[in-house]
């Protein structure tokens, strides 16, 4: 049972947003609407990205701003690999309607299925994990180029966010710009906040993948604790949200989670801004991270606290 668990999710990581005949297919949403951009870039390929936009959406207010990775898998089920989705808008919309969250919007950057690890593993790690027999592992597996991160960064600061702020009402400051994502998605959204913390004011991260291989390794929860350690914002200053389940490949991450919660205790990042949070029985899955969406949402976008703020 715990291997089948295993696969499944090293499948999910390897899989997660391949793309097939139905892309071109726009998903369908069940509250708000959605619209679809294309993303340029040069050096990584271009990419579809899907910007949700919640029921009664007005161009004369300013809305926050939800960065999500890995956007093929945000809405519908039957558009993606697993027949799975975080169903982003039947949970955001009505924590938006009764007045919990914000306004806000969600972008969602599609994935490249093949380059996905390289894109999503934190670039200023790598020299630190590189040469060292879990690295060599992880290259060989499943990240198969250096990583890409930066360049994907860069691309999503420089030229995707100032497009979104001119396409669309949008507070462009960092009290409103966010990122979300899980598993590789996680490790990408924690590196966004630390490289441009003078434009995201928070990220979440469910499931993060902290060990990068599918099995337990020192070497690179070592290396993306180091990489924290030097990076993390000062404390009070973002709002950050930590999570894992228990079965599956998130009952590997119990060891990196508690070093990286440890981190975080000793630098002073303490709740309400700060929260790290354990799902007993979640699974490494979409239909598991949407069960749970409303808490990272509320931990960044919550009205009362934005109010307070």
């Amino acid at each position: 049972m715990r291997r089948r668990q295993l696969m499944q999710g090293a499948a999910a990581l390897a899989a997660a947003g391949a793309v097939g005949a139905e892309e071109a297919l726009l998903p369908q949403v069940s509250a708000g609407r959605l619209e679809r951009l294309v993303l340029e870039d040069a050096q990584l390929g271009d990419r579809p990205v899907d910007v949700w936009l919640p029921p009664g959406y007005r161009g004369d207010r300013p809305h926050a701003v939800l960065y999500m990775h890995d956007g093929q898998m945000l809405f519908d089920a039957r558009h993606t690999w697993n027949r799975q989705a975080w169903a982003v808008d039947a949970v955001a919309a009505p924590l938006i309607a009764e007045g919990t969250l914000r306004d806000f919007i969600v972008v969602g950057l599609h994935n490249h299925a093949g380059q996905r690890h390289a894109e999503f593993f934190p670039q200023a790690c790598w020299p630190a994990v590189e040469q060292t027999a879990a690295g060599q592992r992880y290259l060989a597996g499943q990240l198969k180029h250096p990583p890409l991160s930066d360049a994907y960064l860069h691309s999503l600061v420089h030229v995707l966010k100032p497009r979104i702020d001119a396409r669309y009402a949008t507070d462009p400051r960092p009290a409103s710009t966010f990122l979300m994502g899980s598993s590789m998605g996680g490790l990408i959204s924690l590196y966004g906040l630390c490289e441009y913390p003078e434009v995201f004011g928070g990220a979440a991260a469910l499931s993060t993948h902290w060990i990068g291989l599918y099995e337990r390794n020192a070497e690179i929860p070592g290396a993306l604790r180091a990489y924290l350690e030097r990076k993390l914002p000062a404390p009070g200053s973002h709002r950050l949200y930590l999570d894992r389940g228990t079965i599956g490949l998130d009952a590997l991450y119990d060891e990196a989670q508690a070093r990286v919660d440890a981190l975080l205790a000793e630098r002073g990042h303490r709740p309400p801004l700060t929260q790290s949070r354990v799902f007993e029985g979640a699974d490494h899955t979409e239909q598991h991270w949407a069960q749970r969406l409303a808490l990272p949402l509320r931990a960044l976008l919550a009205r009362q606290e934005a109010a307070a703020a």
